[in-house]
């Protein structure tokens, strides 16, 4: 009687580094168009460590989401 194989023998599609490293809320983001706005929000947050300096950054990306169609459920 044959042994099954391992699952880590067995060939695995390979993944493109964008693949993995893509964070799937970054995903869902960019689908909106306001990916720039958000990640400007990100690098503020980064460096003052407090979203109440990070206002406009803030303002910018809400007003970005607030155009987009909203989705019907």
């Amino acid at each position: 009687m044959a042994k099954a194989g391992h699952a880590w023998s067995r060939a695995v599609p390979e993944r493109s580094e964008a693949e993995e490293d893509e964070d799937p809320l970054d995903a869902r983001i960019a689908r909106t168009g306001c990916l720039e706005q958000h990640r400007q929000l990100q690098e503020c947050m980064a460096e003052r460590q407090d979203w109440r300096h990070c206002q406009e950054q803030l303002r910018a990306f809400g007003a970005c989401m607030a155009r987009r169609p909203q989705r019907q459920p």
